[in-house]
C-alpha cells in the first residue's frame, strides 16, 4: 500500500485583490503558515499563474516552483476547472458563462471554445514543465438542461450527446498523452460528467482514452445521494486527483435535490468545512489507502456558516489527522509461524 500526500489547498476559493490571497508569493506564505504541504493553482487566475508562460518556459515553471518551495510547499497540481467548462456549453449558457472567458472571446461561442481548448492544451505542456501527472478540470456540458427527462429526451440524444462531448475532448485527451499527464474530470452536478454512469459514457465514447480519469469529490456526490464509498470500489483505477470537501444532505418537506432555487444556506444540501458536514472521511481515507491512492489530498473550501480563513485553518489539521502511514507489516505477524510446505499440505489434507 501507498501513503496519501497532504495536506494540500486549492486557491480558487482564496485568491483575492487583499493581501494575502494577491499573489503567489504572499499565499505560499499564508498557506505554509497554517501547515500545508502543497498547493493546488488556479490557472484562470492572472494573479498566481500565467499559464502560457509556464507552457512555453521551463524556467518560468522551475521560477515558479521555487517560489513555493521557498515556504516549504509542492505545487500538487493545476487546476483549468473554468476553462474546461468552456470545451462545451449548451447555447442557453452562453450568457453565463461567457463571464469565465476574456472579452476578445465573449458573444463568440466558436471562438470561445478555441481559446478554452488553447487553454488545456497550455495546461499539459506547463504540467509537463513542473513534472506533475495530474490536472484538474470541468467536462462542460451540452446534455445537462435535459437531465431531468421532461419533455422525454428523443432516442438517440444522449449518445450523441456523448459522441460530440468526446469529440471535443479527444484532441486534448491525446495533447495530455503525448506529455505524459492524465485529465482528472471532476464528477459535477452542471457538468455532462456528473456522476459514475455519465462517466462510463464519455469513457466508452473517447474509446476508454487512458488519459480520461477523475477527481473525485465526495461533496457532489452526498448532494445527489450516490453512494461515495462505493463509487471507490468501482472506479479506483480512475481516480488520480481527491478534493476533502464536506457536505450535508438534510431533505425537508419543502425541499429535496433540486433545492427549490434557494440560497445555498437555505437548501437542503449544503456544502461545508470540513468537519461540520456528514462525510465519512475516515471511510474515503481508508479506501483510497487501501487502493494505494498516492496523490494529494486537497482542500477544496466552500461553505455558506463558516469564515474560508478559519475553514482553512481548520483544515489543515483535519487533513492531517486523516492520513494514514501505512503499516509495514501485518498486525498478527507475532503469531506467524514461518513457512513450511509440509505443514500446509498436512492441514490441507494433502499429506
Amino acid at each position: 500500500m501507498k501513503s496519501i500526500k497532504g495536506p494540500a489547498i486549492f486557491l480558487a476559493q482564496f485568491a483575492d485583490d487583499e493581501p494575502p490571497f494577491n499573489s503567489l508569493k504572499n499565499m505560499c506564505e499564508w498557506a505554509s503558515g497554517l501547515g500545508y504541504k502543497g498547493i493546488q493553482i488556479p490557472t484562470w487566475d492572472g494573479r498566481l499563474i500565467d499559464l502560457k508562460a509556464a507552457a512555453e518556459s521551463k524556467t518560468y515553471c522551475d521560477e515558479f516552483q521555487g517560489t513555493a518551495a521557498e515556504y516549504g510547499l509542492e505545487i500538487t497540481e493545476l487546476s483549468t476547472h473554468l476553462q474546461g467548462q468552456l470545451v462545451a456549453v449548451h447555447p442557453a449558457y452562453d450568457i453565463m458563462f461567457d463571464g469565465f472567458a476574456p472579452e476578445e472571446v465573449r458573444n463568440n461561442p466558436k471562438a470561445r471554445t478555441e481559446w478554452a481548448v488553447q487553454q488545456l492544451k497550455y495546461a499539459a505542456q506547463a504540467s509537463h514543465n513542473m513534472g506533475i501527472k495530474a490536472h484538474a478540470t470541468f467536462s462542460g456540458a451540452l446534455i445537462w438542461h435535459t437531465v431531468y427527462p421532461w419533455p422525454q429526451r428523443p432516442a438517440g440524444l444522449v449518445d450523441t450527446a456523448f459522441k460530440a462531448l468526446a469529440n471535443r475532448w479527444m484532441p486534448i485527451l491525446d495533447h495530455f498523452d503525448d506529455y505524459g499527464v492524465d485529465v482528472c474530470y471532476e464528477i459535477h452536478p452542471g457538468e455532462d460528467i456528473h456522476d459514475g454512469i455519465t462517466f462510463e459514457r464519455f469513457l466508452e465514447a473517447t474509446g476508454n482514452h487512458q488519459r480520461a480519469n477523475i477527481l473525485y469529490d465526495p461533496s457532489h456526490y452526498v448532494l445527489q445521494q450516490l453512494d461515495y464509498l462505493a463509487f471507490i470500489d468501482i472506479y479506483h483505477e480512475r481516480i488520480k486527483m481527491f478534493h476533502v470537501k464536506d457536505a450535508e444532505f438534510n431533505p425537508t418537506g419543502r425541499a429535496g435535490v433540486y433545492g427549490g432555487y434557494a440560497d445555498w444556506i437555505d437548501r437542503p444540501g449544503r456544502f461545508r468545512s470540513l468537519g461540520d458536514g456528514q462525510v465519512d472521511f475516515s471511510g474515503i481515507f481508508s479506501k483510497l489507502t487501501q487502493y494505494d491512492f498516492d496523490g494529494w489530498a486537497v482542500l477544496e473550501w466552500e461553505c455558506c456558516i463558516k469564515d474560508g480563513d478559519q475553514g482553512a485553518r481548520e483544515g489543515a489539521k483535519f487533513i492531517s489527522d486523516h492520513l494514514i502511514k501505512v503499516t509495514e507489516k501485518a498486525f498478527d505477524d507475532f503469531a506467524a509461524g514461518g513457512v513450511d510446505e509440509d505443514l500446509n499440505r498436512k492441514i490441507i489434507g494433502l499429506s
